[in-house]
């Protein structure tokens, strides 16, 4: 989830007066629309670029009014005023990072480019403002003795924290320097996402030949053929790096030289020698941001980026990484024996590779555990599922959902629902966009069109949350069937969605998921255990065609084999968890001769650093590895790992009660957790639940990786 602080200020304002083209323009009034959603049906391209420079504009002239006001500093003048500004602005951004993210196109990314670089320098024409910083000073100066209540207090010490961690201290030729490195790496990260996007969206495996499809699934083959007639191609079957086409793929085709090739196309993404290739901008990106933390004062920018989280450290994250890393790649080696023996037991005397793992381990699973992921994925119809997870947080939190068909919505796929309490009260809207298009970048996620808030006049505003993922769609004689990983993503991007859609905080920039990078996974990751319990899974996983409930002895295989290759899916994962740390612990930049072969570097030494197997790639190779070049997880891929240990230990909560649903776990989670965003700090808050800070065996054990 991107965040980015100016969509944080949301402010109440209005429009004196506009010409006639900008009266036509959605962004230039209220929306006069259900709950004040966005009227996506009145949205054009056209309309996002006058909207963000006219709110720039409205921005700075409430900057400006903060600056010039001859009254004393104080904290509404200030500081809630600073919070409340920018509302133009933030409500265009909030909708149109949303299409640049999951309905692109070229004109949405050249708006993109075009912008990227105003929208930079309007950040630092606020934080790099002296005499705003003067006027936040006056007031931090004065905390102690203006009685504020706690989340008062709480703003104060983050607005004021935010400031200085832009910059604001530092002398004018520096951050000139840091206008400059700010507005580069604008758009090196947007252009390091648009090369992954046009990259996998580019790559077409067009296959003629019937047997070379075989041992693949019949819903793979269907897909396949219907996206092949569609592009001209009758008679044929195309496959993509989409995930529902490349992970079928790789985990059941039996042609290993096709297997290898999408492997191979998968993890080469940006790194083609074409004009996606990522290998200059990620070393840029890398370099930029140590030059960046090396004028804030910090060796690395690890170590200006982890002073913000929960682990505090590059000691502390790495020192908690290794703890897992020790078991778990030495699960991992014993889990490559077994397959190498498998490859063995079928008359093949090849070595094992990266584009055998997943192949083999499948045969593993159905040989040990007589499970098949193509039998499985028939009990988790996307609908039923959905209505499962309803069904779950309603026992939970008593939250109800009510399709709503009156409301206006950016793509025919989605869906939206109204969310509402026990007694029938408005908590938010719910968006969710579920499966794959060209327009879409891959993965799944959670962001916002509003997030929660209460606004200057004292009255409660709602968020509108959206999650987007990208599962197996629908075919012709089909609905949409989700394999067990997608089925646990949906449980995971819903968390985000609880945490966004029941803030209960005042002020919008500590508004739900605006929390550190290694808590905000927490109450996402939370939800996958109830995914796993056998008495939940049994309400929702029913055969899409029948409605019956999946055997017990088929959800016993499921529940036996949650430990079946955990050593590669972790090691798999702690792989491009170093990797991230490296690129972020360098003390020296880049030379600029060598930045085009800087990732391969990187790469191969982070293996040879850690004993890595050859057998097991990255999770996300260098230059298709979004969340660190494009996304908010720079020297935080850790994170989820990190969010693991909260996760494991706080579904013990629940366990410890004997009911999975126990109501006052479910509140305290709830009330401490939740609705909190950040409004404490993330170990308090952890700490007001659990009573006592986590413990690491219960991710150890979660994962297989506790021995006896």
């Amino acid at each position: 989830m991107k965040k980015y602080w100016f969509l944080m200020i949301l402010p109440v304002l209005f429009m004196a007066s506009c010409a006639p083209a900008e009266r036509e323009n959605p962004f230039f009034s209220d929306y006069d629309t259900p709950f004040g959603v966005p009227p996506f049906d009145l949205i054009e391209n056209a309309h996002f670029e006058p909207a963000i420079l006219e709110g720039i504009r409205q921005h700075e002239a409430e900057i400006q009014a903060i600056v010039v006001n001859a009254e004393p500093p104080t904290f509404e003048n200030t500081i809630e005023a600073l919070e409340y500004s920018g509302e133009m602005l933030g409500r265009v951004l909030r909708v149109f990072y949303n299409f640049n993210s999951s309905l692109t196109s070229p004109e949405i990314q050249q708006i993109a480019q075009n912008m990227s670089p105003k929208l930079s320098n309007h950040s630092d024409n606020i934080r790099l403002n002296l005499d705003l910083f003067a006027k936040v000073q006056a007031v931090y100066d004065q905390k102690d003795d203006l009685r504020l209540n706690d989340e008062q207090m709480r703003l104060l010490t983050e607005t004021h924290k935010g400031f200085v961690r832009s910059g604001a201290n530092l002398p004018p030729e520096k951050q000139e320097r840091l206008r400059a490195i700010n507005a580069d790496l604008s758009m090196l990260t947007l252009q390091f996402g648009q090369n992954v996007l046009g990259e996998t969206n580019a790559f077409r495996m067009v296959i003629d030949n019937e047997d070379d499809l075989a041992g693949l699934p019949e819903s793979a083959i269907e897909s396949a053929a219907e996206l092949a007639a569609a592009e001209g191609e009758e008679g044929k079957w195309i496959f993509t790096l989409h995930n529902p086409s490349v992970m079928p793929f790789l985990y059941n085709a039996d042609n290993r030289e096709l297997r290898k090739k999408m492997q191979q196309a998968h993890i080469h993404r940006g790194n083609n020698d074409n004009e996606y290739n990522n290998r200059e901008n990620l070393a840029k990106i890398a370099n930029l941001r140590l030059e960046r933390a090396n004028l804030m004062g910090y060796d690395t920018h690890a170590d200006f980026s982890l002073e913000e989280t929960m682990a505090g450290s590059v000691e502390t994250v790495m020192n908690f990484v290794n703890e897992v890393w020790e078991p778990a790649i030495a699960l991992a080696k014993e889990e490559a024996q077994l397959l190498q023996q498998m490859i063995y037991d079928d008359g093949y005397d090849f070595t094992l590779e990266q584009w055998d793992w997943r192949y083999y381990a499948e045969k593993v699973r159905r040989e040990k555990y007589d499970l098949d992921e193509q039998e499985v994925r028939q009990y988790f119809e996307l609908n039923t599922v959905r209505d499962g997870i309803f069904m779950i947080v309603d026992k939970l939190w008593g939250l109800q959902f009510v399709e709503r068909t009156d409301v206006p919505k950016y793509h025919e796929d989605v869906q939206v629902f109204e969310v509402l309490e026990a007694d029938g009260s408005h908590i938010g809207i719910l968006y969710m966009d579920f499966h794959p298009r060209d327009s879409k970048r891959g993965g799944a996620w959670m962001s916002s069109f509003r997030s929660q808030r209460v606004d200057q006049d004292g009255r409660f505003v709602h968020p509108l949350i959206t999650i987007v993922c990208n599962f197996s769609p629908p075919t012709s004689t089909r609905p949409s069937l989700l394999t067990y990983d997608e089925m646990t993503t949906f449980f995971h991007e819903f968390g985000h969605a609880l945490h966004g859609l029941l803030s209960d905080v005042t002020y919008p920039s500590l508004a739900g998921t605006a929390v550190s990078r290694d808590f905000v996974e927490l109450p996402s990751q939370i939800m996958e255990n109830w995914a796993n319990e056998p008495e939940v899974m049994r309400t929702f996983a029913l055969h899409f065609e029948t409605g019956e409930p999946m055997p017990d002895v088929l959800m016993d295989r499921i529940i036996e084999s949650a430990h079946f290759n955990q050593g590669f899916a972790t090691v798999e994962f702690l792989m491009s968890t170093y990797l991230d740390m490296e690129y972020h612990t360098i003390t020296q930049p880049f030379p600029e001769e060598k930045l085009d072969q800087a990732s391969i570097m990187v790469e191969e030494e982070t293996i040879e650093k850690y004993g890595m197997i050859p057998e097991i790639h990255y999770r996300w190779a260098s230059t298709n590895f979004q969340h660190i070049f494009s996304g908010g997880y720079a020297a935080g891929y850790y994170s989820y790992l990190w969010s693991g240990l909260l996760d494991a230990d706080a579904y013990e909560a629940f366990r410890e009660t004997g009911d999975v649903y126990d109501q006052e776990t479910a509140r305290s989670f709830r009330e401490n957790i939740l609705e909190r965003g950040n409004t404490k700090d993330a170990m308090e808050m952890y700490v007001d639940f659990r009573g006592r800070e986590p413990i690491i065996e219960p991710l150890l054990r979660q994962r297989g990786l506790l021995r006896d």
